[in-house]
This record gives C-alpha cells, structure tokens and sequence, in this order.
C-alpha cells in the first residue's frame, strides 16, 4: 500500500515538470520570427452611397448599404432627435455629391 502511494505521487511530480530548451535561440533567429508580428494598414473602400469607409465587403453601418441596395434600415433604430440629424448628414452629403458631379473634368470640358 504505501509503495502505491509512492508512485503515484511520483506520477504527480512527473505532471507539473515543465520542457526546457535545449539550445537558446540567437537573437536573428528571435527577430525573424517576429517580423511578422507588425500591425498592418487597414485596406478600406469608400461607401459608394455615403462616402464613409469601411472593410470591403461589409455592410456600411452608416447608411445601411451593400452592393448598391440598402440591406439595414439604420434609421429605424435611432431615436428621433438621432434620426433627424442623421437625414440632415445624409442629405448634404448627396448634395456635395452632385456639386462634383457637376465640377468634374468630364463636364467641365463638354
């Protein structure tokens, strides 16, 4: 019986031993290994519709819209004063739109 608790004690310690290394790593090897680690630039695409940015692919939490179509009706969940502004954002933003429109290269040379 007490040989019994003798190994499984020993089975016990067996568990917390923790690896060691068995030759340490240069610092060039370090380096490399963490080049990859830098944080990289965000590539975002303007909204077609309101001109805010966001991931590609994704809904613009904006306006609401993917490919061309509104897919979330933002406005339903704001409140009334939210809502308000809001249209008002939306509207002279399509307003500036049409002013380059009209400023562009293209009918300036017509």
């Amino acid at each position: 019986m007490l040989s019994f608790l003798f190994l499984h004690c020993n089975f016990e310690f067996r568990l917390f031993i923790m690896p060691v290394p068995r030759q340490r790593h240069t610092k060039g090897r370090r380096n490399r290994g963490r080049s990859h680690h830098a944080l990289k630039k965000l590539n975002l695409a303007a909204c077609p519709k309101c001109g805010n940015e966001n991931l590609p692919h994704r809904v613009c939490f904006n306006c609401g819209t993917y490919n061309k179509r509104e897919v979330i009706d933002v406005m339903a969940k704001l409140t009334k004063k939210e809502r308000k502004q809001k249209e008002k954002e939306m509207a002279a933003a399509e307003a500036m739109k049409k002013k380059e429109k009209e400023l562009s290269m293209e009918n300036l040379s017509k």
